[in-house]
């Protein structure tokens, strides 16, 4: 997943984390959401003495990690939320660049056994990672699977909310080299723009809803049984916000709220 060997494009999705005030809680919900095995405890990778833990597929791999809040973080203005990392080879050079458009640092260039990371915000203020991550030792060629178009329990589709929506495309395609092609109009509400890296559609930019507090990136995950999943969300604890509505290709997605507040899609099937 290094600069030398990653075979992922810049700008790619490579990691996602949820930051929570409850990884337990949050372990148990995503567990019978999603289907997912959260850590019961912190991973030793995690530097810093933060409480981090590995997100664990049925297939054996990482879909991502999640972040405990302590007092500190909690204090500072941190909620619960998901995050998304964008993978670039030069983390000091990107934030440069995205400082000199407008963007902002919010987390300076960090160290970490696993790269190098940081946290910015566009300029229309929706945050994200940058990361130029360091494989596994035996694994120099490992390239992040965390996002898939296809597959359950990966992310499955990135999507941003935004003031903004031209200025927002610009901004990915000049720092990231992502493409836009191609929109499904939602009539009042405006244009629903599809993003791709290379050849792959990664997700879309829609304008910011009235009701939203600021500009955001929402993360779709893939479920087996939509169905199943909703029925899940609501004995969890968890809010449904909208759907399951059907989406072109004939699969479902929706949204909701996990207990301790974090914003989220899912997308899959109706069986």
């Amino acid at each position: 997943m290094n600069s030398s060997t990653t075979t992922n494009p810049k700008g790619s999705f490579i990691w996602y984390e949820l930051m929570t005030s409850d990884p337990d809680g949050a372990a148990r919900f995503y567990g019978a959401v999603v289907g997912w095995t959260i850590a019961a405890h912190s991973d030793p990778a995690a530097s810093g003495g933060v409480d981090y833990r590995m997100i664990v597929r049925g297939d054996g791999g990482h879909a991502g990690g999640v972040l405990a809040l302590n007092a500190d973080m909690l204090a500072g203005g941190a909620r619960p939320a998901w995050m998304g990392y964008l993978y670039t080879p030069d983390v000091d050079g990107t934030i440069a660049a995205i400082e000199a458009d407008g963007g902002k640092l919010h987390m300076p260039a960090t160290d970490l056994p696993v790269g190098r990371i940081a946290m910015v915000t566009d300029p229309q203020g929706a945050p994200f990672y940058i990361m130029n991550p360091i494989p596994p030792a035996g694994k120099e060629d490992m390239d992040s699977d965390a996002f898939s178009v296809t597959e359950a329990q990966h992310v499955r589709w990135n999507e941003l909310s935004t003031s903004d929506p031209e200025a927002a495309i610009a901004f990915y395609r000049k720092h990231f080299g992502w493409g836009q092609e191609g929109a499904m109009d939602m009539g009042a509400m405006g244009q629903y723009r599809f993003l791709q890296v290379g050849e792959v559609g990664i997700g879309a930019v829609m304008p910011m809803m009235p009701d939203m507090p600021a500009p955001a990136w929402t993360f779709y995950i893939g479920v087996d049984d939509i169905d199943r999943a909703k029925a899940a969300i609501e004995a969890e604890g968890g809010t449904l916000v909208n759907g399951p509505m059907e989406i072109p290709g004939g699969e479902y997605a929706m949204n909701g709220i996990d207990p301790q507040g974090a914003a989220f899609g899912l997308v899959g099937p109706r069986k």
